[in-house]
């Protein structure tokens, strides 16, 4: 009987042994690369980062900030995918520095525009259909959410120049406090 068991145990104590560090290592990795100080630690990305640090994603009432992979990846909870593109681009973006390619900002914004999914704002904005003071907002939303076939549009359309734009002074979003009748 005990000789039957030190097999499966050597594998489990050997598969722990090499499975924690590499797990430790990578999850230290994703760790240290998720900062918006880090992404602008590259000289092609600094522009995009003083744009993003005057905008309404770090500068708003409610004290949230939006940083780069909230809106640039996927979820961190949809792992997999998560982890793919946030290689992916790593990947891209290094190889681009290091071949000395010239950044075309424009180029890359319209990239990363073209690329945005709904679902990537909404996982911060997610009552947007209930704007108690801006009806025309709530029903440009509807028409998003629950686009007509033909007629599909994305956040990005109408939400352009919210983040990454040369501003000279901050731009500050106001708190709204919440419609008393909600039924909270």
């Amino acid at each position: 009987m005990l000789k039957k068991m030190v097999k499966p145990l050597l594998i489990i104590s050997v598969g722990l042994f090499l499975g924690f560090p590499l797990f430790s290592l990578t999850y230290y990795a994703m760790v240290r690369t998720s900062t918006p100080q880090f992404c602008a630690s590259c000289h092609e990305i600094q522009p995009a980062y003083n744009d993003w640090k005057t905008s309404s994603h770090v500068n708003n009432a409610q004290g949230f900030v939006a940083d780069c992979m909230d809106c640039h990846l996927p979820a961190p909870h949809d792992t997999w995918n998560f982890f793919y593109a946030k290689t992916a681009h790593g990947i891209k973006d290094v190889a681009a520095h290091v071949m000395g390619n010239e950044y075309d900002r424009h180029e890359q914004r319209e990239n990363a525009y073209a690329g945005f999914k709904n679902s990537q704002c909404q996982k911060c904005h997610r009552n947007i259909l209930y704007i108690p003071e801006k009806r025309g907002a709530m029903l440009a939303h509807r028409s998003v959410l629950y686009p007509r076939p033909g007629y599909e549009k994305r956040c990005v359309d109408c939400h352009r120049n919210l983040v990454h734009v040369p501003r000279e002074v901050y731009a500050y979003k106001q708190y709204q406090p919440p419609y008393r009748g909600q039924g909270l």
